[in-house]
């Protein structure tokens, strides 16, 4: 029997899944994969991938495609700066707004294959600095409204 690890957003907890595998159809779940429920707004990030389909509220949950181009060019895009303290990500050129009807819910950096999250809030400063070094990194966010945005 496959079972998914993966953290909720809701609950900043673990969750262990069992999939229901639907006559054969074995999708894929990959490790770092963003999936959110259309019904109740839960979102989960996969940690330990398998066959089988994530499912909330009895429907199979949608995968969040990671955006990487901003229309407008300036808020959503993380943008990751070295820093003397570690890798400090702030999520566009332009400060997001961080309002309560809009905000970034959590910055990630995936560096040299770990994944480091920090939550955010309303009114708090839409970056955050990562202690760390690493040779290869990447950054991805999270905005309530615009959705998953990666650099």
């Amino acid at each position: 029997m496959t079972f998914f690890a993966f953290r909720g957003v809701k609950s900043h907890g673990w969750t262990f899944y069992d999939p229901i595998n639907r006559k054969g159809n074995f999708e894929m779940a990959e490790r770092n994969e963003v999936y959110k429920c259309d019904l109740c707004g839960n979102i989960v990030e996969v940690v330990f991938g398998g066959p089988g389909e994530l499912v909330c509220c009895g429907e199979a949950m949608k995968l969040l495609e990671e955006n990487t181009v901003d229309a407008a060019r300036e808020k959503h895009v993380p943008v990751i700066e070295k820093t003397d303290q570690g890798l400090k990500v702030t999520v566009g050129s332009v400060p997001h707004p961080m309002e309560e009807s809009h905000y970034i819910v959590w910055i990630e950096l995936i560096a040299d294959g770990i994944s480091y999250t920090e939550f955010l809030k309303p009114g708090d400063a839409p970056e955050a600095t990562f202690r760390l070094e690493a040779g290869k990194y990447t950054a991805r966010e999270y905005c309530n409204l615009h959705g998953h945005w990666k650099s």
